[in-house]
Order: structure tokens, then sequence, then C-alpha cells
């Protein structure tokens, strides 16, 4: 098989816990792009939150927002922000509950409240840096939603309608945190926009994840590596498992696949 495009997430798949990644994943994409397979991050962070990360491994296009955004090479591929009516909805049940919505748009991560102890530690996690407190004009902007401080049982109160789901934080210290997703718009969605435009089959494509926001993503594309160290209920949805993220699960699964 000649294989042309290559998605990767960044949490759990390239970034390892202490958030760093190895130099064999490194040298591991520098060696497919040199094969001339087209590289993506493909992500559920905002775009402005992996620009130093996507320079550094010299990537240049993208999924971000969890599918809600894509470019390939500078050029637009996917922009579909949440709807006004969803979000105002998800601000209200929020404030009902005690949860906290942090809120992406393309320049800016947006914060119901910025004091909570569990907000701050979000923040370290994931070290992000351009953050805000909320503002209503923002509404209509916004590409993706993560709510925290939330339990298990009240994860159905954001599934308002048949098309929105919640997916897990799948990062250590992330616990009752979940990234609302909408069925519709997803990385599998974005994938196959990408697959489109470049005129790639879906068996040419490669895709590595280890959360539940992946799993439409694994399944739009012939090789689909879920990582060891992946969330319990992704394996299903994955062709092929590969190493954990320290043990060079990218690199593990590209070998397998000849391409290394």
């Amino acid at each position: 098989m000649t294989y042309k495009i290559l998605f990767l997430d960044i949490d759990g798949t390239i970034l390892k816990p202490d958030h760093t990644y190895s130099d064999m994943t490194k040298q591991a994409i520098s060696s497919v792009k040199k094969q001339g397979i087209e590289v993506f991050l493909a992500t559920g962070r905002p775009l402005h939150e992996i620009s130093q990360l996507a320079e550094d491994l010299d990537i240049h296009s993208f999924i971000a927002y969890n599918g809600a955004f894509a470019a390939y090479q500078g050029k637009t591929i996917v922009n579909e922000p949440i709807p006004r009516q969803n979000m105002t909805q998800f601000l209200d049940i929020a404030a009902k509950n005690d949860h906290e919505l942090i809120m992406y748009t393309r320049d800016k991560n947006y914060f119901t409240n910025l004091d909570r102890p569990f907000i701050s530690q979000f923040i370290d996690i994931f070290n992000l840096k351009e953050n805000a407190a909320f503002r209503p004009e923002i509404i209509d902007r916004v590409l993706g939603a993560t709510v925290l401080n939330v339990s298990q049982e009240q994860v159905r109160l954001y599934e308002i309608e048949s098309n929105l789901r919640l997916s897990p934080v799948h990062v250590n210290g992330a616990e009752h945190s979940y990234d609302i997703l909408r069925k519709n718009v997803n990385k599998g969605y974005s994938v196959e926009q990408i697959l489109k435009l470049l005129d790639i089959q879906p068996e040419q494509a490669i895709a590595f994840g280890d959360g539940m926001n992946d799993k439409e993503m694994l399944g739009a594309v012939g090789e689909g590596f879920a990582m060891g160290n992946s969330h319990e209920d992704l394996f299903q949805y994955a062709k092929h498992k590969t190493a954990t993220v320290t043990e060079d699960g990218i690199t593990y699964g590209l070998k397998k696949l000849g391409l290394l």
C-alpha cells in the first residue's frame, strides 16, 4: 500500500505525560514527510495553543478544536463554530450545576471563571497561554468547548440533542473534564473533508490517537492506531493497537506499516 497522509493526535499520542516528545517521534515524523506523506496535527486543542509544537515538528497542516476547524498549508478547509443556541444552553446548564466552561475561539480561551483551583490546574496541565474571562459577544465564534467539574452522572445534562456527546479529557489530572463534541463535526469529519480535497483514499490514510475524541478519526482512515495508553473504550474503534506514548507508539506503529 502507498500511504499518502498521516493524522496525529497530540496529548497522549505525540506528547508524553510530562508534555515532552521523544527524539524518536520527531525523527519518525521527519522520515515519513521525506517520503512525501502529508502530516497533520489532529487535536482537541485550539489552534493558537499548538503553534510552537507545530513549528518544532515542522508541521503546517492541522485539525483543531476536535474537528471544528481544519487547515491544509494555510488554506482553511473546515470552520464550524458551535451554534449560538447550543452555547447559550451550555452556559445555562453550567451555571445551574456548579460547572465551569472553557470556550475556544481562533484567538483565545474564554473561561466562565478563572479563579477556581481546578481551572488553574487545567490551565497548567495544558500550558494554556491565551486566557480571558468569558464575554457574551464571543459566543458566535466558539469552535470548541470543555466543561469542568462534571460527574459522570451529569454528562447527560449536556447531551441536549442527539447530535451532541461528551468525551472525557484523557489526561492525568483532568478528571471530571469533558470536551463537548458534535457527532457531525469531529476529527473524523475533518479527515473526510481533507481526504476529499486532496483526492486521497481512506485506505491510504493513517491516524494515531488515544482518547474518545479520536474514535471517528480512527474509523475514517484505513490504518487507525490506538496508543497503548488509550482510553479503554477506544480500542474497539481502532484497527491496530500500538505501544504507549512513552514507548514511542507512533514509531512502533509506523514500523508495523513498513514506513520506518
